[in-house]
């Protein structure tokens, strides 16, 4: 009896979970997000690495790191006046690589 009191309700698990989901597809729906995702995949990077990597601002870049962090998808560290950020939030990653494989595979087949 104890056990099934303790079980969570599943339609609440569910909306939870959906939620939970739209968030990270709210996060990963910026391309210029999904570029600072792809450059962190090879190991952390400060702002200036990122730049020359990468053809924006510095502020709209700092913009987008941010939202990376907020959202749990970034780390950061802070060498000096230099930060480095890195990605602690491997289930994006594999999410970002398993999308864009597909996409480019079918945009490969189409031509």
């Amino acid at each position: 009896m104890a056990t099934a009191r303790a079980r969570k309700d599943p339609a609440v698990e569910s909306d939870e979970v959906f939620e939970m989901a739209a968030e990270v597809f709210r996060v990963m729906s910026s391309p210029m997000r999904l570029k600072i995702i792809s450059s962190l995949c090879n190991g952390e990077k400060n702002v200036s690495e990122l730049l020359s990597e990468i053809d924006t601002t510095q502020p709209n870049m700092s913009q987008h790191l941010n939202t990376l962090y907020q959202a749990g998808v970034l780390g950061k560290r802070r060498e000096g006046v230099q930060i480095y950020y890195r990605i602690v939030n491997d289930r994006v990653v594999t999410l970002c690589r398993a999308v864009c494989t597909q996409i480019a595979i079918e945009a490969d087949v189409a031509r």
